[in-house]
Parts: structure tokens; C-alpha cells; sequence
């Protein structure tokens, strides 16, 4: 959950929180205001009553506490809070629902006197309290956005900090505030120009070892052509050979760190076949091919297929018999082949230089390749034995 989604929930909470509060303070202040106009007019009101004949004493009454007389109830709904029953008459108190305004009701055999009066010192306290509780909502509204204003740059941070992690190396951010954020935004953008160089020389570095490693290799190759010696001339093409495929799988993976993956959508059949492709078998009977479930994969087709081809091939290299299985099913392409289990964990066989010291065909390079084009995608690779095979698993689900 993204931090201004945070700072929302918790402004919202605070909004309920205070409604809460502001309503259940209402409550007790219309609970108060109703006792207080109860204590403060049933005198008043029984005087009236006991001298309902007297009518210059009720006129003083009415005049001295303000009230207004009305002709008959208003309409509008209106809530009893007090009542008195008497042998020949009745008063009541009654409340305009979701206002202050009381009215004062005396019946006295066929006398009635319908009274008004606002409670004018109690509405005041009212209104302050319900001013108050507004004015709390109105700053802290105005904190919330003023938190989001002072917020606002990390979205900007975040992106340009995806992009550079994806491989946009020029990205920079354009904030030049002087608080923290600034400065984390400028201290982003110094290591950023660093890294860009450092990134940029070693590209410009690893073509010039590439161009010269190649040049001598390929010099080396065609000088041994001249060599007559059968044997010494098969022995030195070898070591050339070799030579020439640890230069490149060197360079590739050395390229694996600098490049931007190129995302494109296919299925896992299409995967096999390319990675089929790139070893140029010759005779396709030791390759079974069983699409269970084919499914589509989000990834660096060129890539993928190269480290779908490193498995392929170490399962042919070291398989005690054929055919080998390739399988795909539900998100995940599985290798397998028949031969002796793996003597070390499968983290051991991942960093470069490293095999089985009975297998020395090859530099060891071919699985670090895989890791590491697994690691950029972030996929899953798994190795299990069972069944006396080797099974070597890609989960192609992005992991959390």
C-alpha cells in the first residue's frame, strides 16, 4: 500500500473519528440545553397555569421572559421533552426536532396558551461547540492536503527510481526544493550521472576486450590451417575453439548487466523452438517436446531462449541416455534427462567457473548465464531429482 493511500485511510479514520466525537458532543449538549430549558421555564409556566384567569399577570409574565404568543402549533415536527398532566388542564414543553426552538403549551379547561422562546444563551453555546467541530474538519483538511502537496515529489522519486532500475540510466529528477526531499532528489541524481559513466565505460570497455580477444582468436584460427600436422592442428582448433566460446559467453554475460530487457509477448512453444534453433542439433531423435498446456510468457524472447538453450544443452551433454524431455505446463518449462544426481547444491553450479569435476567440457559459465537471466526477469529456476533424471524447472510467473 502506497503511502499516500496510507495517509488517506488515516485522514478518513480522523473525519470519522471526529464526526463521532462532534455528534455525541451535540447529543449531550441537547440533552443539557433540554434540561436547562425544563428548569429554567416550569416555574414560569406552572405561575401561568395556577393564575390562567389573571390575564395582566400572564400578559407581565409573558412580556418579562420574552416569550411569543402563537395563534396555534406550528406544523413542523416537533418532540415533547416535558409533559404535566393536571385535573383540569395540561402543559407541556415541546422541542423543534433538529433546532433549538421550544415551545411552551398550557391548556386550561378552554384557555390555551401556545408560547415560543428561543433558548438564546444555550443556542449561542451551540452554535459555538458545532463551529468549533467544523473548524476542527476545515485545518485538518487543510493539513491533509498540505501533507499530499509535501508528498507529491516522491511519486515523481519513485518513478524516475523504476526507471533507472529498469535500465533508463539518463533518468533524472527535475525537484529542487531545499528540504529533504530536495535533497534526496539531488543526492539521486549525483549517484545517477556516476553510474551512468561507470556504465558507459564499461560498455566501452567491454567492446574493445571483445574486439580484442576476437581479432587473435580469429588470426590464431586461420593460421592453424597452414599447420600439417593432423593431430597438433585438431588440438590447437579445439583450444581456439574453446577460447573463442568463453570470450563470448564472458562478453554475454558481462552484457546481461548492462542491457535493457526487450519485452515482448509469446508462447512457451515459440520459446523451445528458438531455443532449439540456437544449438543447431543433428540429430533431433534425442529431444522429446511435450506441450502439455502452452501458455503465453511476458519476457526478453532473445534472452530466455538463450537460457532456455544452456539447459537444453547441459542436459544433453550429460545424459546417460536419450531422448531428453522438454515439458511445458501451467507457467513453468521443465528439462529433464537421465543421469547421476548433481553432487553439490544447485547455488554451487550457478556462479561462473564452477562443474562437476568429472565434466570438464566446457568453462562452467552456461548456468550462470541462465541465473542471471532468470534473476532479470525475475523467474524461478529449480533443480530436483527424481526418478534416477535430473529435472531442471523455470517457473515463468513474475515472484513477489
Amino acid at each position: 500500500m502506497s503511502i499516500f493511500k496510507k495517509i488517506s485511510i488515516l485522514f478518513i479514520l480522523s473525519l470519522i473519528l471526529m464526526g463521532v466525537i462532534g455528534f455525541w458532543t451535540n447529543n449531550i449538549n441537547s440533552k443539557r440545553m433540554d434540561k436547562l430549558v425544563q428548569e429554567k421555564y416550569l416555574t414560569i409556566v406552572e405561575d401561568i397555569f395556577k393564575n390562567i384567569e389573571n390575564k395582566n399577570y400572564i400578559n407581565t409574565l409573558i412580556k418579562k421572559n420574552n416569550f411569543t404568543v402563537l395563534k396555534e402549533l406550528p406544523t413542523s415536527d416537533n418532540q415533547i421533552i416535558y409533559t404535566q398532566n393536571y385535573t383540569f388542564g395540561k402543559i407541556e414543553i415541546l422541542k423543534k426536532i433538529f433546532d433549538d426552538e421550544f415551545t411552551i403549551k398550557i391548556k386550561y379547561l378552554d384557555e390555551e396558551y401556545i408560547l415560543r422562546t428561543p433558548d438564546e444563551q444555550n443556542l449561542s453555546e451551540k452554535n459555538i461547540l458545532n463551529a468549533l467541530v467544523f473548524l476542527d474538519v476545515f485545518v485538518l483538511l487543510i493539513i491533509f492536503l498540505y501533507i499530499l502537496n509535501l508528498l507529491k515529489p516522491l511519486k515523481e522519486i519513485t518513478k524516475e527510481l523504476t526507471n533507472f532500475a529498469n535500465g533508463k540510466f539518463s533518468s533524472r529528477i527535475n525537484i529542487n526544493s531545499k528540504d529533504e526531499i530536495g535533497i534526496l532528489a539531488n543526492s539521486f541524481n549525483i549517484m545517477a550521472s556516476s553510474l551512468e559513466n561507470s556504465i558507459k565505460t564499461r560498455e566501452e570497455l567491454l567492446r574493445d576486450i571483445g574486439h580484442e580477444l576476437r581479432t587473435p582468436i580469429a588470426k590464431g584460427k586461420f593460421a592453424i590451417e597452414k599447420i600439417d600436422d593432423f593431430s597438433q592442428k585438431e588440438l590447437l582448433k579445439k583450444i581456439f575453439c574453446d577460447l573463442e566460446t568463453l570470450t563470448n559467453e564472458l562478453i554475454e554475460l558481462e552484457k546481461l548487466d548492462l542491457t535493457k530487457l526487450n519485452l515482448s509477448t509469446f508462447s512457451a512453444e515459440t520459446l523451445i523452438i528458438e531455443s532449439l534453433g540456437k544449438l543447431y542439433l543433428e540429430d533431433e531423435s534425442k529431444v522429446e517436446i511435450n506441450i502439455i498446456e502452452d501458455f503465453k510468457i511476458n519476457a526478453d524472447l532473445h534472452y530466455l531462449s538463450t537460457a532456455l538453450k544452456n539447459l537444453i544443452d547441459n542436459a544433453l551433454k550429460y545424459a546417460a541416455s536419450y531422448p531428453i524431455l522438454i515439458e511445458a505446463n501451467k507457467n513453468e518449462i521443465s528439462i529433464s534427462n537421465k543421469g547421476k544426481e548433481l553432487s553439490k547444491e544447485l547455488e554451487y553450479y550457478l556462479k561462473p567457473f564452477t562443474q562437476e569435476l568429472s565434466q570438464r567440457d566446457g568453462f562452467g559459465l552456461g548456468l550462470s548465464i541462465v541465473k542471471k537471466v532468470i534473476d532479470k526477469h525475475n523467474f524461478q529456476l529449480n533443480y530436483v531429482y527424481q526418478n534416477e533424471s535430473n529435472i531442471f524447472k523455470i517457473y515463468l510467473l513474475k515472484s513477489l
